[in-house]
């Protein structure tokens, strides 16, 4: 007896268009994994000033590589 399973939810981690405050990153990921967006919007700014160089480049770089919403 074989059993497989389908699911037929893909999530894809997109950015953010419609609550966007700079490029739509931290939106996109509260989205993705179910998230409040102050609540991940406040994480990031906590996390740029703890450790401002790291969290920058990440930002930029999530910004350029996480395609928009289609």
């Amino acid at each position: 007896m074989s059993y497989q399973r389908e699911y037929s939810v893909h999530k894809t981690l997109t950015k953010d268009r419609v609550n966007k405050k700079l490029s739509g990153v931290c939106g996109g990921i509260a989205r993705h994994y179910e998230l409040p967006r102050l609540a991940v919007r406040l994480g990031a700014i906590f996390a740029l000033l703890m450790f401002p160089v790291a969290t920058g480049v990440a930002y930029v770089v999530a910004s350029l590589l996480i395609p928009n919403k289609a």
